[in-house]
């Protein structure tokens, strides 16, 4: 079983929801760069403690533990490394829309298993929040990969960027006029 099958079972397993996000997920929704790891988004802070991940560090793997201060915009992350396998990294929100953003997630089949997926319109959200180049270019490129979704997708994010700092607002209209 691969680290990312133990993790989504752990997870399953109390009940917590998740979606993937990050690379993994826009390679579902066409667009295809390299990454070191595999990235889920939670808003669940049962998993911040080290005993959560027991069953999982027995197997050998190592546990990273971050929690977020009070004005951090996350309540934290896991990272968890594998003996032979990618990285998964839980990310763990702490906003209503971040809940909402797995609540819309989409069963997709990795071709390992089938998982809770962000939309593509979820993705530039969590995108946009996050803020960084790469960020942007995932923004990008998964809007030109998308091309009869485009609207739909412009639509849903403009419906929710009063949800999101003023900074992601600004990134999503330079994006905008660079398309």
């Amino acid at each position: 079983m691969s680290l990312l099958q133990r993790v989504a079972s752990r997870l399953e397993t109390d009940g917590i929801p998740f979606a993937l996000i990050g690379a993994a997920a826009l390679a579902l929704r066409g667009v295809s760069r390299s990454t070191a790891d595999i990235d889920l988004l939670t808003v669940d802070t049962r998993c911040l403690t080290a005993s959560f991940w027991n069953e999982i560090t027995a197997e050998g793997h190592t546990l990273r533990l971050l929690k977020g201060d009070f004005d951090d915009p996350l309540a934290g992350s896991v990272r968890l490394s594998p003996v032979r396998d990618r990285m998964v990294d839980v990310v763990v929100g702490r906003y209503k829309w971040q809940a909402e953003v797995i609540e819309r997630a989409e069963r997709l089949s990795t071709g390992e298993l089938t998982l809770p997926v962000a939309t593509a319109a979820d993705l530039v959200l969590l995108k946009l929040f996050a803020g960084g180049p790469k960020d942007s270019w995932d923004i990008a490129a998964l809007l030109e990969a998308l091309p009869e979704d485009r609207s739909t997708i412009v639509s849903a994010v403009e419906g929710s960027l009063d949800r999101l700092p003023a900074e992601c607002r600004h990134l999503w209209s330079r994006i905008l006029s660079r398309l």
